[in-house]
Parts: C-alpha cells; sequence; structure tokens
C-alpha cells in the first residue's frame, strides 16, 4: 500500500470525534492527526511467566482506542520480542485507517542495508499490516549512530519511504545533547522521539533539544513523560503541593500534562500496565488545556522540592574518573541521589547489588586521589562510605 499525498489520513480525525473528546493534535510535513495521549506497548501487563496477559491488553488498548487513543507504539525488542506480535493481533481486530502504528527499527542487529529491510518485512508480519504509519531508528547514541552512517542507511531511508511500507521516517534518542543536534541536522526527518519530563529539562536532549526541533518544524513524540514511574507517586510533601492546587489530578496526572503543554508534542507515549493507569491516563488528555501561570509554578516548585532532596550534589562531569581502583563514581552517587528524590530505594539497591563488586562504593580504598579532581568539592570518600551504608548494610 503506498502513500497516497492526497489521502492525509484525515479519517482518523472523524474517527476521533465520533468517540470521547480526546485532545489531537495536527503536526508534520506529512500531517497526522494523533491523540495526545499515546499508548506504549513496552509495560503492557504481563502473567506469572512473565509473559504478556493477551486478554488484558487487548482489554486495555480497546479501552483506549474507544476513547480516542489513535497512536500506538512498539518496538522489535520489546517484551523480548513478544510485543509486536501481540500488537499485531490487536491490530487485525480494527479498521487500519483509524489509528497510527508505530515501531523501531533495531539497527545496532543491521550488518547491511539488507539486514535492514528483513527485518522491516519480519515487523510487518509481526503487526499483520502492510505499512506502519511512524518507523523510527531506535535508541540512537553515538555507537549506534556512527554504525548508521557506516551502513550508509539514511540514502536508502527515501527507498523505504517510496515502498509504502513506511509512511513516516524518525528517530528516538538516548545521549546528549550534541548528538541530537547533529542528528537533527543530518537528514530531513518527519518526526523525533525524546526523554522529556519536567525533571528531565537538562538530560539528554532536554528542552534545547525539544526547541531546537521546535525551530526545525519536525514534531515531537516524547516518552518517559513520568520518568520511568517515578513521578507517578511523588513524595508527600511534593503530593501536598499537588493537591492543594488540584485534588483530583493524579501525580501522574501533573507530569502528563505538563508535556502536553508544550506545543510541539504530537504525542505522548505511556507505557501503561494496568486498565486504571488507562482510565486514568485518558481522563487527563480528554479535553486537557494547557497548564496556566499557576499550575506551572506549581510543577517549579515541585521541581525544587524533588532538587532538595539531593543527597550529594554530583553533576556526573567525570572529572574524578577513572579511579585507580575501578570505582564507579558518578554511578554510586546517581543510585543514591535516585533513590532518595524519587523515594525509590528498592530499585536503585538492586542496580547497585548489579554493579561489579569493584565498581560499589564499599569498594573505596579511600586514597584521596579524586578529590582534587571534583569542581563541586565533594567529600568523595566519605559520601562513598554514605552509599555503602545505604545499599549494603
Amino acid at each position: 500500500m503506498r502513500y497516497n499525498k492526497d489521502n492525509s489520513e484525515k479519517h482518523s480525525l472523524g474517527v476521533i470525534e465520533k468517540r470521547l473528546k480526546m485532545k489531537i493534535r495536527e503536526k508534520g510535513k506529512k500531517p497526522a492527526t494523533t491523540s495526545l495521549l499515546g499508548f506504549g506497548c513496552m509495560r503492557l501487563p504481563v502473567t506469572k511467566d512473565g509473559k504478556i496477559d493477551r486478554p488484558e491488553a487487548m482489554k486495555m488498548m480497546d479501552y483506549a482506542y474507544e476513547h480516542g487513543v489513535n497512536y500506538y507504539d512498539t518496538a522489535y525488542f520489546y517484551h523480548s520480542k513478544e510485543s509486536e506480535p501481540v500488537v499485531g493481533e490487536w491490530v487485525k481486530t480494527k479498521q487500519r485507517d483509524t489509528f497510527y502504528l508505530a515501531t523501531k527499527s533495531p539497527t545496532w542487529v543491521c550488518k547491511d542495508i539488507a539486514d535492514f529491510d528483513r527485518i522491516l518485512d519480519e515487523q510487518l508480519a509481526n503487526l499483520q499490516t502492510d505499512y506502519v504509519d511512524f518507523y523510527l531508528l531506535h535508541a540512537l547514541n553515538r555507537q549506534r549512530w556512527e554504525q548508521i552512517q557506516q551502513m550508509n542507511l539514511l540514502p536508502h531511508l527515501q527507498s523505504v519511504l517510496d515502498s509504502g511500507k513506511v509512511r513516516r521516517i524518525g528517530f528516538s534518542f538516548h545521549d546528549d545533547y550534541e548528538l541530537f543536534e547533529e542528528i537533527l541536522n543530518a537528514y530531513d526527518w518527519d518526526f523525533c522521539q525524546i526523554q522529556f519530563n519536567y525533571m528531565d529539562v537538562d538530560i539528554q536532549a532536554g528542552m534545547r533539544g525539544y526547541e531546537l526541533a521546535r525551530s526545525k518544524n519536525i514534531p515531537m513524540v516524547i516518552m518517559e513523560p513520568v520518568k520511568g514511574g517515578m513521578l507517578a507517586n511523588v513524595p508527600d510533601e511534593i503530593k501536598k503541593e499537588f493537591r492543594s492546587v488540584h485534588p483530583d489530578w493524579s501525580d501522574a496526572s501533573w507530569a502528563l500534562r505538563w508535556v502536553g503543554s508544550h506545543d510541539n508534542v504530537m504525542t505522548v507515549l505511556s507505557g501503561m500496565s494496568t486498565m486504571d493507569q488507562v482510565i486514568d491516563n485518558v481522563r487527563t488528555f480528554t479535553e486537557m488545556e494547557e497548564l496556566n501561570e499557576q499550575e506551572l509554578q506549581t510543577v517549579d516548585h515541585a521541581r525544587t522540592l524533588f532538587n532538595a532532596r539531593i543527597q550529594v550534589p554530583c553533576t556526573a562531569c567525570r572529572y574524578c574518573m577513572p579511579c585507580p581502583f575501578g570505582l564507579n563514581i558518578p554511578q554510586n552517587f546517581k543510585l543514591l541521589n535516585t533513590a532518595h528524590v524519587y523515594n525509590a530505594f528498592a530499585s536503585q539497591k538492586e542496580a547497585y547489588l548489579q554493579l561489579d563488586v569493584t565498581a560499589r562504593a564499599s569498594h573505596c580504598q579511600k586514597c584521596g586521589a579524586c578529590v582534587p579532581q571534583c569542581p563541586q568539592h565533594i567529600d568523595i570518600p566519605g559520601s562513598m562510605a554514605k552509599v555503602a551504608s545505604q545499599f549494603e548494610d
């Protein structure tokens, strides 16, 4: 099925209007009218054996569809390669031109262009469709970007578009701003996808990346709007601030509304695992209005309260590295700060215990070689003892 430029997919808008008034946006050089809430299919409900709970996943996607969600996002490796086939089972139950389907190419396993094309065909078979509306080069970082350039993949993308198998080409991103700028300027992208939330404005592409894409009229899909769930259940003092303004808004709703208040955002992805999450997110994005001045100030204050919970003022500049004894100094501080800032001790302790023994805080030899290198003047050996005591005692 070839892309018909005369058919700008207005049919999707008509279907949405017949359902509830989900917030929608029309954006892009190839116009797409997408629901502001997108269904991320990387955290679908699972059974005790770790497989996707297919009946429950179908109910959740059906509920979202019936309430105006028309953007469904998956990837080749999500749920150990089970997500695409499950989404494909759902796809065949719906009229194909009433929703948008997004998936991602795992370019890091592609040795050449033939591999890229073969995997795309496999994905189309998994998804039980002959085209995807949005196709991304998945999770680009410096290493993967260099591999893509070595493959000479970018010139091939036009033929992929011409084939009709893909209607729009973009990329998702996990690296620093400088690389984001390089990638964004390297090709005429239809869209891009970044991590963006009210706590991560200076992380990865961040606000600078958002503004750059906006200036180039490249619409954005947003991932991690709730920071992997960390903004879905905030500490009590922040919860109190939120409830004083809107007693009926969930913590996750505040995070999603903040992202959705940025006008170059096309779709905000939420990786939903329960029906309650679907219902809450649908409620948030139904007739959603941009945050007003008071609400924006409330989010700014919440960010200040979060930052006040930081235990060690490490900026991850890495001037302290390498440690002569193999310690991963910035990672230890990141785990400690995340545990305190987001009340996430269990997950951060688990991550700490997965570090090599020589990389853990308890391996610090207190040699002091790192101390004069630290621009923040942190007592690194003393702070390492704090990390060790909290994660190992």
